[in-house]
């Protein structure tokens, strides 16, 4: 579980979430997901001002291995793209939980957030896979 911090919250495919205390989250993917997708040589900037639905895809990964979609695990709009990636998308792989954050959003419900994974649901969804 030391790749799986205890206070973000996640989805089955592979997002966190951190709940900034201020109606807005920061949002990217998990070290499981950048394990899977190899070293990432781009990230598409998520259009700032776009209101997305809980599950839409926000941003396209690439990686040496393939390119995988990324799901808005809240509904909200964009309020911030981590910009650093363009220029160090390798930055995912290296921090995922701090400096590889990919967006920020304004929650459009912060009920939405209950319906999220905890650190340990998380787990047992990620040993399931293996």
């Amino acid at each position: 579980m030391s790749n799986i911090p205890a206070e973000l919250l996640y989805t089955n495919s592979h997002e966190w979430l951190a709940d900034n205390g201020d109606g807005t989250v920061t949002v990217g993917i998990t070290h499981h997901a950048q394990e899977l997708l190899g070293d990432i040589v781009f990230v598409e900037a998520a259009d700032v001002g776009r209101n997305l639905d809980a599950g839409e895809e926000y941003t396209v990964i690439e990686s040496v291995k393939a390119a995988s979609d990324s799901y808005a695990p809240v509904a909200g709009e964009v309020i911030a793209f981590n910009e650093a990636l363009e220029d160090a998308p390798e930055t995912v792989n290296d921090d995922p939980y701090n400096e590889g954050w990919i967006m920020r959003l304004k929650l459009a419900d912060d009920a939405d957030l209950s319906m999220l994974l905890s650190a340990e649901a998380y787990a047992d969804v990620v040993a399931s896979e293996d």
